[in-house]
């Protein structure tokens, strides 16, 4: 098996495509025998530095030399008229689409009481925003080629599960990210489209940022992007599972979230009832819930949920 091309003769759109894990998706996705739009402006962590199609071209220029085919989309996918122009591009150029990824995303760090209005509508734009656009006219291009169907997996994060101190707005967005994949997987699932998020962790230069890369990391064995190459902190480590959400195979995983961290995959589950309590009159008495509620759902007090990681 180990020569399967597992999306062989797919068209792949990959949005933050030169990107630290992005780049690793659109390689890997070539080959695996898919066509790939990469997708990106270039920008730096904070997505301030303006368009440079610099990386996206010299990944684009990499997947080529190696034999595959890819083109380079260079453009800010919140804009409504660039998401759309992206599908366009796509469909012009390779004739379809098959596998939307979306990868892009910035940080904007601070705390709550310390940010500002750009740092939260800059990172919630462009994350959340941004997958919806493309979404919204990747899925006209499904619903009318209804035999097609398609594959959407966006990325989302541990912060956005559990949440994330110093990054409200990234947090929140990335949170957002889970409940529009929930919404679109019920409203394209009878196009035969799959709608996902994979939540990373991998080693890259976002990661490098948001826990602050000290000198002497790497001699320490604390892993920064830089030497985290072909150990299980590599952001190649994170593409198979995607590659199975985005093939054929992956076709009955839909409105989950699926996690990749180093070599461990996991499925999460939605948040549930924990546990209730049951009035029977048809309102409530505030008096008695005052009575009830040390007695019943706040007898153990309340923790906050999952203080550590699984």
């Amino acid at each position: 098996m180990a020569g399967t091309k597992h999306l062989d003769g797919k068209i792949a759109i990959v949005t933050g495509g030169a990107g630290g894990m992005g780049s690793w998706i659109s390689r890997v996705f070539a080959e695996q025998g898919a066509k790939v739009v990469v997708a990106d402006t270039g920008a730096d962590v904070e997505g301030r530095m303006g368009v440079d199609p610099t990386r996206p071209n010299a990944v684009v220029e990499e997947i080529r030399k190696a034999g595959g085919e890819a083109t380079t989309f260079i453009g800010d996918i919140a804009e409504m008229d660039t998401a759309e122009d992206l599908i366009r591009t796509t469909l012009d150029t390779y004739g379809g689409l098959d596998i939307m990824v979306c990868a892009h995303g910035i940080l904007r760090e601070r705390m709550v009481f310390n940010m500002t209005e750009d740092e939260w509508d800059g990172v919630v734009r462009a994350h959340l925003k941004g997958c919806w656009a493309p979404t919204k006219f990747a899925s006209i291009y499904w619903r009318t080629e209804r035999e097609r169907g398609g594959r959407l997996i966006y990325f989302t994060s541990l912060a956005g599960i559990r949440g994330g101190a110093g990054q409200p707005n990234y947090s929140a967005a990335q949170a957002g990210k889970v409940g529009l994949m929930l919404a679109v997987a019920k409203e394209l699932g009878r196009y035969g489209v799959t709608a996902n998020c994979i939540s990373p962790q991998a080693s890259t230069r976002m990661t490098d940022r948001g826990r602050g890369v000290m000198e002497g990391d790497s001699e320490r064995g604390i892993k920064t992007s830089a030497s985290a190459a072909g150990t299980s902190d590599d952001p190649r480590n994170v593409t198979p599972a995607i590659v199975y959400l985005a093939s054929d195979e992956g076709a009955s995983i839909t409105g989950r979230v699926v996690g990749a961290t180093g070599n461990r995959i996991t499925m999460w589950r939605e948040p549930q009832w924990t546990k209730s309590l049951y009035y029977e009159q048809p309102l409530w008495d505030i008096d008695t819930l005052f009575k009830l509620m040390p007695e019943t759902l706040a007898a153990n007090g309340f923790p906050l949920p999952h203080p550590e990681l699984p």
